[in-house]
């Protein structure tokens, strides 16, 4: 079994358009050492230059926002689906 990473069509350049990723189990931020590992790039696009989370992207485990749960250290395990939404500005 594995986790599924739902990939926002901004990233999927990188993700060879892949739309579903699947990751070893472990916690976001080893969610996100693989999708770097695999898909060069990736990381900038989802982390600040302190290694936080960017403001501007919301991670949710099973529809769970990280920052109400863990942030980084979010458990994933297999079966867990983890969705990247990047916020969209306008109004």
């Amino acid at each position: 079994m594995a986790a599924k990473v739902r990939i926002p069509t901004p990233l999927r350049k990188l993700t060879n358009d892949e739309e579903v990723v699947e990751v070893n189990p472990g916690t976001i931020a080893g969610t996100i050492a693989e999708l770097q590992a695999r898909f060069p790039g990736i990381k900038e696009r989802l982390l600040d230059e302190n290694g936080g989370v960017r403001r501007f992207v919301n991670v949710y485990v099973n529809e769970e926002d990280i920052r109400f749960l863990q942030n980084q250290d979010t458990p994933v395990k297999d079966g867990d689906e983890i969705s990247i939404i990047p916020a969209i500005a306008g109004g």
